[in-house]
């Protein structure tokens, strides 16, 4: 649920992230969907919808356990990213909000405790991407925040003219007195509507001001303290945050920082290892795409695609533009490969947001899926060669170049849906990895993978980092290297990603026809790297860091 179906505000279309994380340590992945709310629940006139804990029944069934949880949030809901700030071994959840965040404390117990007030971390403002990690080295894992929009709801911008169009006070929005011409949905103040192909839509982000990010540090006593101006990723010039991914682009066993901006340029800090990052956006080529211009992006998807050793970007964007894909040069520089990889032209009659790496095939290199639906409904109402219901895109990686396989992969690769965040993760733990969907305003849709297991051998990795030596618990930061059947593959241990989601914390390997794996390295957070020998394949493996390799399990 998020707002009237119209879509008069932007607020009610933006939807909600999802996570696929294992709650109760059971080796079985969970399911959590944020979701959004309504004008009436803000006014308290009625209930705020609930969002939802799925527990994994290990059958092929959830059981809905908010309620016994604790973690219904009743807030207009955005995004969710896993960590666990207090190393007891149980993973923590934020949850990002329009209105205030929380921070769900795991006790361990099956039940959560919000602790963001006493924590520090309860923006309240309009916050979307976030994610976990230990930038500073320290062990404890830390959090950024991404702001949106400082949206007031008692000057909101107007609303497009028609029958449907209310005001969320309860009474007409502003009938149109004159007009806006230029990109999207573009707001000069004292207008009265803005368009969108000529017709009046709803306004932002252009125009309306941005809300602030946030880095807060880990004092490792149950508070955080926020360092966003002196580390310097405050978002001083006030841009429109989105996805959010903590990275080490270049591999200097540090953490970096990438956000992807809608209507404005993406942010890309390196880490300098003293407490501070450099803004190197506009340097580094991963502020804009390869003309040059600032692009509409949303969620963001990290990973080796190309088997080189370093990490690659993909962005989702809105309709009438590409998607973008920055691969790693080296040496600090990206470049944007999206048409000459093949994701550039099949993605611009669509309107992206969640985006995963993930190897679906099993075949040893990292394909690429993303969700897609428009935010406009009155798109359907015109010969426009889009719809506001879209179907995902499934990029099959063929030795570097990607293909768009589309129902080829399945019937569910041919439905429609209002899509907007996107986890992956091995549900049924049967090897290959499966897709789960937040859909705006709709049931949610889950993607069984029924072949991967059966096209490739695989390899799947859980680690268990150890606070003692400066790693977190749940090993956020750390990289695993996979080499089988001549290749090289990368992974890692990650918070946050995507369109304001979380996927699963294990790592997934695809080994193709390999029946064994030659090398598995380890980068531990803030560590040494340490060669592990793994006895099997087609099983998951846990890796203590205190204790080695402790062998197939869950």
């Amino acid at each position: 649920m998020s707002g009237d179906i119209a879509k008069n505000y932007i607020i009610e279309a933006t939807g909600s992230g999802v996570a696929l994380w294992d709650y109760d340590n059971d080796g079985w992945l969970d399911v959590y969907l944020v979701n959004g709310s309504t004008w009436a629940a803000l006014a308290g006139r009625e209930p705020a919808p609930s969002a939802a804990l799925f527990h994994n029944n290990h059958d092929g069934t959830f059981t809905d356990v908010t309620a016994a949880a604790g973690v219904a949030n009743g807030r207009w809901g955005q995004g969710v990213c896993e960590g666990d700030f207090d190393n007891d071994g149980w993973p923590d959840l934020y949850v990002t909000n329009f209105g205030r965040n929380r921070l769900y404390r795991n006790t361990g117990q099956g039940t959560f405790t919000d602790v963001a007030e006493s924590a520090g971390v309860a923006v309240d403002g309009w916050s979307t991407g976030c994610a976990f990690g230990d930038y500073d080295g320290d062990g404890k894992l830390d959090l950024f925040v991404a702001g949106y929009i400082n949206l007031d709801l008692a000057h909101l911008p107007p609303a497009p003219p028609g029958p449907g169009a209310v005001h969320p006070d309860g009474g007409p929005a502003p009938s149109p007195a004159s007009d806006q011409r230029g990109m999207g949905a573009a707001y000069t103040p004292g207008m009265r509507y803005c368009e969108y192909r000529g017709q009046p839509v709803m306004c932002g982000p252009r125009g309306l001001k941005g809300a602030p990010d946030h880095l807060f540090h880990n004092n490792g006593d149950g508070t955080f303290t926020d360092v966003s101006a002196r580390a310097g990723v405050a978002d001083a010039a006030g841009f429109y945050g989105f996805g959010v991914a903590f990275f080490d682009f270049d591999d200097d066993g540090r953490l970096d920082l990438f956000v992807a901006n809608d209507s404005t340029p993406n942010y890309l800090y390196r880490n300098q290892g003293d407490g501070t990052f450099k803004d190197v956006s506009y340097t580094s080529g991963a502020a804009l795409d390869e003309t040059g211009r600032e692009q509409a992006h949303m969620g963001v998807a990290i990973g080796d695609y190309d088997n080189d050793g370093r990490d690659d970007i993909h962005v989702t964007n809105f309709a009438d533009d590409s998607n973008v894909l920055y691969h790693n040069d080296g040496s600090g520089l990206f470049s944007d490969v999206s048409f000459a990889a093949g994701i550039g032209r099949p993605s611009v009659p669509f309107l992206g947001w969640g985006t995963s790496f993930l190897d679906y095939d099993n075949d040893g290199r990292l394909d690429l899926f993303v969700a897609n639906g428009h935010v406009y409904p009155l798109v359907d109402r015109f010969d426009w060669n889009t719809s506001y219901r879209q179907r995902p895109l499934l990029f099959r990686n063929v030795k570097g170049r990607f293909v768009e396989v589309g129902g080829s992969a399945g019937p569910a690769m041919a439905v429609a849906w209002p899509s907007r965040g996107l986890a992956v993760g091995d549900i049924d733990n049967d090897g290959d990895v499966d897709v789960l969907i937040n859909d705006i305003d709709e049931a949610p849709a889950l993607l069984r993978n029924d072949g991967g297991h059966r096209a490739g051998h695989w390899l799947t990795v859980r680690l268990v980092g150890d606070p003692a030596r400066k790693c977190p618990r749940d090993a956020i930061g750390s990289v695993v290297y996979c080499t089988a059947g001549g290749l090289r593959m990368r992974g890692e241990v990650a918070s946050g990603r995507s369109q304001i989601s979380q996927s699963d914390l294990r790592v997934h390997f695809g080994l193709g026809p390999a029946t064994r794996v030659d090398r598995l390295e380890v980068h531990w957070a803030n560590g040494p790297t340490l060669s592990y020998d793994v006895p099997v394949v087609d099983s998951t493996v846990v890796i203590n860091q205190a204790r080695g390799l402790l062998g197939p399990g869950p």
